[in-house]
């Protein structure tokens, strides 16, 4: 991962080094990648959620449980089908005999890592079940609060819009995500370094064999947290940061534009994207990186732009290009 431990006399310490152990233990198990590794560990530092699309196949769920090992965190995969019950992914009061009283019994949501697969799948009443979680971290059932782990992080998987049985995730929970990434084939090189290791006997579901280890613990996060905190931002790119999104409101192609969230959004993946880099200022450059994963599922164009055959990726690049850039 390239832009992993950049130079930055003042830049934090920490954080970089975590990041880069991290990537390099991902890496023994996932071919290629980088870019999006680089998003996901923004999302997982920023404390925010993150939405992948993309065809099955693509090693979305094993890069997010090779993550958890190498994290030291408690990983859970949650397959969302037609027939999922809200229950199925909270958890639900059991009555037991013995003590004669109802007890919780957790869901696989109550997990530091969640994957939430095919998210799409499953009809929106129960995609509903994870809104409370992914905003308040905690989940109420039968009104008693139960509290999820501090570094819980929701990575969804969903397939593209247009293909059979899927549900489209209304626009009040795409919100909740800090990013939208995509994730496309790998390239000719990449997918023959992929038939070579499962030809040598490469098993997925064995990451020790990988030689996969922890080189992340608890202990870390408030030293991450603090560095990522004490990033500066200048006036100049909050201005900018806050022109990108203003513009998507006023532009013709787009009926609903980005929010203040979305603004905020941005603001804390950059500085989240900044520390691992090892900087201790946002740049234009974290801006920009950042900006079509936290707009593209906040952009809703209008019917006669997507009849003209518009794409949310191409608008965003245009105001992005349209958009002076802060010195």
């Amino acid at each position: 991962m390239d832009a992993i431990g950049g130079s930055s006399i003042d830049g934090p310490r920490e954080t970089p080094r975590i990041a880069q152990a991290l990537a390099t233990e991902v890496a023994k198990v996932i071919v290629g990648q980088d870019e999006v590794l680089e998003l996901v560990l923004t999302t997982y530092f920023a404390g925010g959620h993150l939405l992948f699309e993309g065809v099955p196949g693509l090693a979305k769920t094993l890069m997010i449980k090779v993550l958890g090992a190498a994290a030291g965190a408690s990983f859970s995969r949650i397959q969302f089908t037609p027939d999922l019950l809200p229950s199925d992914i909270l958890g639900t009061n059991v009555y037991d005999i013995g003590h004669q009283e109802f007890k919780f019994r957790s869901g696989p949501v109550f997990a530091s890592l969640v994957l939430a697969d095919e998210v799409n799948r499953t009809p929106p009443k129960t995609q509903a079940a994870l809104l409370e979680a992914m905003e308040e971290r905690h989940v109420s059932v039968d009104g008693t609060t139960h509290p999820l782990p501090a570094d819980f992080t929701v990575f969804a998987t969903q397939n593209p819009v247009e293909y059979e049985g899927t549900y489209p995730l209304p626009e009040a929970q795409l919100d909740r995500f800090l990013l939208k990434v995509l994730i496309g084939y790998p390239d000719e090189a990449e997918e023959r370094t992929i038939l070579k290791r499962y030809d040598a006997g490469f098993n997925p579901h064995d990451l020790a064999a990988a030689g996969v280890r922890k080189v992340m613990a608890a202990e870390h996060w408030p030293t991450i947290r603090s560095e990522i905190n004490h990033v500066r931002v200048e006036d100049g790119v909050l201005d900018y940061i806050m022109q990108i999104v203003r513009a998507t409101r006023s532009h013709r192609a787009v009926a609903l534009g980005g929010s203040p969230r979305a603004g905020i959004a941005l603001l804390r993946g950059a500085k989240a994207l900044a520390a691992i880099r090892s900087k201790s200022y946002i740049t234009p450059d974290e801006v920009q990186t950042l900006a079509p994963a936290v707009l593209r599922h906040r952009l809703i164009l209008t019917p006669e732009s997507e009849l003209e055959g518009g794409n949310v990726d191409t608008l965003i690049a245009s105001l992005l290009a349209s958009i002076p850039v802060p010195r």
